[in-house]
This record gives C-alpha cells, structure tokens and sequence, in this order.
C-alpha cells in the first residue's frame, strides 16, 4: 500500500493526536482540523486521499457533509467515526456513502485496518448512496437500545445490510429482541414501503403450516370456504419474517426450499404459480447446525437462510447497555402520568448483576411490575431485590431455558438464599454447607445410576471408595438396589 494522504476533522484534539501518530507511523501524510470548514476547504481544493471525520463538530455536522463531498468528489471515501453510538447514526452513515462506520470509543487497530481496506479496495464510483429514510424525532423512535461494543457490532451489519436483499439469520436465546432486530432491517432497508409480515413457526399447528405460509384456495380442504392469501402474498414487496424456523416441520422445510430456488409458489390447492417478491428474514433461538447434523432441519435450506448470520447477544454479555434500557422502559409506561419513576444506581448494579435467563424481555417485564405494584416515585435496591428473589420467577425462568447451565442455577439459588437469609450470611461455613447442599443431590443421583453399585458409583465420582462410604454416612443417604 503507497503512502497517502489522510484528512481527519475531529473536534477532540487527543483523538486527532493519536491518529496522527498511528497512521503517520505506517508512512501516510495525515492532516488534522477541528472544524468541518477546514474540512471541506481541503476537499474542494482537491486535496486529500481519504477523509476521517467525526459527526459532531462545532460548525456542522458530519453526516451532513458527506452528500456535498460525494457530489464533489465521488472517488473520495469516508470513514465516520461517532459517539452518537445508536444504529440511526450507523444507518444514516451507510446510507448517505460513508465507506465505514466506528463507533466511539474505537480499537485503533481496527481503525487501522479499516483505513487499510479503504485505500486498497477497489473503488466502484458508480455506487451511489441509498435511498434516505426520513424519520421524525429520531431519538425517540430507536429501534435498538443500546450502545454497548456488542450491540455497535450488530449496528454496523445491519447498516450495510440496508440496501440489500440478502436472507439473514437472526439467532439467540429467547427475550433477546429478533424481531425487533428483523423490524429494523425492514424499516430502515429498500422494502420499507412494503409490508412487514411475521409468522411462529412454533405457534402454527403442523398441518396448518403451507396454507398460512402460501395461502389456499376455495375449496381446498374441509372449511376452506373462501380464499386465502398466505404470508408470502401478504409480504409481496415487503418482508416475511419467519421467527422460530427451527420449528419448522421437515415436509415445510421442503417446500419452502422450493421456494427460495424458484422464486415462485403454488397455493394449497392451486394450479397456476405465484411470482414470490418477500425479503426473507429467519430467526431461532436453537442451534440449527446441531439440528442439521441431527436430520432435524434441512441442510440446503440452512445455507439457503444463512446467507447473512446475525447472533443477538444475551442480555448478560450487554449489562452495559442496562440503565439505558431501564430508562427506556421507564419512559415507555409514563404514559399518562405527571412524572417518571426513578431508579437508584445501587438497584441498577443489581440489575447488572443479575443473570437475566429471559433477557431483555425479563428485564422490560421486570419494569413493568416495579412501575405498576410500587407506588414510591424512586425503586430502591431493596424493592428490586424483592422482586428478583421471587420463588416463582426463578423457577419459571429455569424451567423455560432448557439449556441452563449449572452455574447459572446454582447463581441463581445462591442470590434466592442470600434473600431468604434477609441477606445476612454465616459468619463462617457458608462453603461447607453450599457443598453439603450440592453432594448429596449428586451422590443420590450417581448411586442411582449405577443401581446402589457403591464401586461403579466410586469410579464414576473418582472418589475412594471409603470416601464415598464416608460422605453416604456423613449426608444419611440410603443406598437402595433395585433387583430385577
């Protein structure tokens, strides 16, 4: 790569320091201004051979320049960089011709890289920017909450996304926001002038799958007395959304497949082909690769769907992105009333500590419950600890999260007994009775297993056999033999 000249507008003199330096040390020309006027000074005089700037600056906004500086010079890249760290600033980035996006705070060595590609790429100058969306109050109408490194990530592969329509894949654990994600792929892509259409697969019976997906005639079958138009007729020019595809039976699969290939579908009943003009948009929480190897999910129609893969992280690796959510939530059940409810920043960390098995949805409802049972206008720690203690919502969420770790549950039960203590601990022999606590379950169940076989269950433990007779009499388990 030849050395090049490199213009940076940033009103952040460190941050012009260390870009100077970092990209000065690879052999490139770097020149640095605070000011969008020096700017565009620069690139009107034809100098520059790429340009770095910042959205917020004291006499004009980024963004703004960029449709001035591609009209100018359209060979020209861009890269944005920002705090605003939303996926509106992403979108707005992409859309109007950025080359790439950064969030703030950024890894130099990825800036690096990204300048890298930039200069070596091949530049296609022909490419104009999509088409903008204009939105009102874009702040209050963010379909993603969250500015954490993990949700940034998702930001930039949905901006780049915009403008096509390749097939994603959405996945994650449930409660994590895949539609919402799915949403804004729609909303803020080149089909948001079409509809939107979301099926479960998991909530459609078996049998009643194809006519909801491809619709059915009059006649059809026993109670088709009118025609109907499927999801994919609705969809026409717009999104179909197929949530929970991992639901879907192997016989669907098959014609869906068909689907995908052809491009065009036959209604339950019907003769004459239908042109398919839907965006395809799929989500799971399941391991479709794991369903794949297990002949549970077709294989062609898994590459055919994850042309594009998107993980949506759990709510524990964005604890981060917790009080912006929280007030978020907050804000969203003011509704009529005179004032917001508030939360203490000691209930926030716990809140932050929590596990959150049902993810953002969990948490959304957890607001809900604080802002509708308590009358006091400031939740404190001690309410929300009493709500996330409930008996009730610890075992219905490890009963709806089949993939539960034992870590998990046993964090969970230890934040139950902290509450339950009134949260005052033993002042000494907490590890040995949490270990009593988890010994005896596991050695029942080993001796179980092996039928009361004290010397297979001392193998399968790799424990002394004494030892193992020791802790039976210690814990007053009985060993029971079943004879067959």
């Amino acid at each position: 790569m030849s050395a090049a000249t490199i213009l940076i507008a940033d009103d952040d003199q460190s941050i012009r320091t260390v870009l100077s330096h970092a990209l000065g040390r690879l052999g490139h020309e770097v020149r640095t201004t605070g000011t969008a006027a020096n700017l565009w000074r620069w690139i009107s005089n034809g100098e520059g051979d790429l340009v770095i700037t910042d959205v917020v600056m004291p006499d004009e906004n980024g963004l703004d320049m960029i449709p001035r500086i591609r009209k100018l010079r359209p060979e020209l890249r861009i890269i944005v960089m920002s705090a605003q760290n939303t996926l509106i600033t992403a979108v707005r980035a992409t859309e109007r011709g950025a080359f790439e996006y950064l969030p703030k705070p950024f890894d130099l060595k990825e800036l690096v890289e990204v300048v890298q590609r930039a200069l070596t790429e091949p530049n296609d100058i022909k490419q104009s920017p999509a088409e903008e969306i204009q939105l009102d109050n874009e702040e209050e109408k963010l379909p993603l909450i969250g500015r954490s490194p993990a949700m940034q990530g998702i930001y930039r592969v949905l901006a780049r996304l915009m403008g096509t329509d390749l097939s994603v894949l959405i996945t994650g654990e449930s409660g994590t926001g895949k539609e919402l994600v799915a949403k804004a792929l729609h909303d803020y892509g080149k089909r948001s002038y079409g509809k939107f259409v979301a099926i479960n697969m998991a909530a459609i019976p078996k049998e009643l799958i194809e006519s909801e997906l491809f619709g059915h005639e009059k006649g059809a079958f026993t109670g088709a007395i009118n025609r109907y138009a499927g999801r994919f007729e609705q969809a026409d020019g717009g999104t179909l959304f197929l949530d929970e595809i991992g639901d879907m039976p192997l016989d669907a699969q098959t014609r869906l497949l068909r689907v995908l290939q052809e491009g065009e579908y036959t209604s339950v009943g019907g003769r004459s082909p239908i042109t398919a003009n839907a965006r395809i948009i799929a989500a799971t929480h399941r391991d479709l690769r794991n369903a794949v190897r297990q002949g549970l999910f077709r294989e062609d129609l898994y590459y055919r769907l994850n042309v594009v893969p998107l993980r949506i992280p759990p709510l524990r690796e964005r604890t981060e992105d917790i009080p912006e959510l929280v007030s978020h939530f907050l804000r969203g059940m003011q509704s009529d009333k005179l004032l917001t409810k508030t939360i203490e920043p000691q209930a926030i960390e716990r809140l932050k500590n929590y596990r959150w098995p049902g993810n953002v949805r969990e948490l959304e409802n957890l607001i809900q419950r604080l802002d509708v049972l308590y009358t006091q206008p400031n939740i404190d720690l001690m309410t929300v600890e009493t709500e996330l203690s409930d008996p009730s919502i610890i075992n219905e969420s490890i009963d709806e999260k089949n993939n539960y770790s034992l870590e998990e549950a046993f964090d969970i039960y230890l934040r139950k007994y902290f509450s339950d203590s009134n949260g005052v601990l033993p002042e000494s022999g907490l590890y040995g009775e949490m270990l009593r606590k988890f010994e005896k379950p596991l050695l029942k169940f080993t001796l179980e297993t092996t039928n009361g076989n004290q010397i297979k269950a001392a193998e399968l433990l790799g424990v002394n056999r004494n030892t193992l007779r020791k802790k039976l009499r210690e814990l007053d388990i009985e060993v029971v033999r079943n004879v067959t």
